[in-house]
């Protein structure tokens, strides 16, 4: 009985740690995304100055789930929980991580000051936002459909990382005297990007923790 109440009370706890680091990264990513229309280096240098934040966070929670495993040797849905919540964790690490690269970006775009050229990435930034919301959401409600929706959405952010790449191509040959700040317009995309794709990653885990389904590496984000 009493190994019991601590099995759960540990449980509670790091469910409420990592619905913290949750939200640490997902103002992490309003963060990045708002800099790149605004390019407000003050935001920039706090983003850069703040990443040590979520990795403490990354090993504690890691650490927590690591002891629970080992002194209460759970199965069945909590293993599945545990092991689901040591690769969300480092994926949502490894989100605040592209946050900060895209602060390091926006620093070297703000540099040049005379290219003329802007692309909207709002509709971009704006997906990602709802990616990472929709992911955590999906999590705590454990709701597999919303975590499949998050299949389609990355579709639709590839395809605007595709239309940067057309934008930057055509403006290298038009100013080739800016390619280095472009192709960091690029590499911004790309970074979007890669934020949609850690929150497919995320569905994944969501999916196995409900149906107990590995889907990495099969057909049915492609079905989707």
């Amino acid at each position: 009985m009493v190994k019991h109440l601590s099995f759960n009370r540990e449980m509670t706890k790091l469910k409420k740690q990592f619905l913290l680091l949750g939200s640490m990264v997902e103002e992490r990513v309003r963060k990045a995304c708002g800099i790149i229309e605004k390019r407000d280096d003050e935001v920039v240098q706090e983003l850069l100055r703040s990443d040590w934040e979520v990795d403490e966070m990354e090993v504690e929670i890691e650490e927590e789930c690591l002891k629970i495993l080992a002194l209460h040797q759970p199965v069945a849905s909590d293993l599945r929980y545990l092991i689901a919540v040591i690769k969300i964790n480092s994926e949502l690490e490894r989100i605040a991580d592209i946050a900060v690269n895209v602060a390091k970006r926006v620093q070297t775009i703000n540099k040049d000051s005379k290219l003329d050229f802007h692309f909207d990435f709002s509709i971009m930034t704006t997906r990602v936002i709802s990616m990472l919301k929709k992911s955590l959401d999906a999590l705590v409600t454990k709701d597999v459909a919303q975590a499949r929706e998050l299949f389609l959405d990355d579709e639709l952010v590839n395809e605007e990382r595709n239309k940067v790449y057309k934008a930057v191509t055509y403006e290298l040959n038009d100013q080739p005297g800016h390619a280095a700040c472009l192709l960091n317009q690029y590499l911004l995309s790309r970074h979007i990007e890669r934020i949609g794709d850690r929150c497919t990653n995320i569905a994944e885990e969501i999916i196995y923790l409900v149906e107990g389904d590995i889907i990495r590496g099969s057909d049915e984000k492609e079905q989707q």
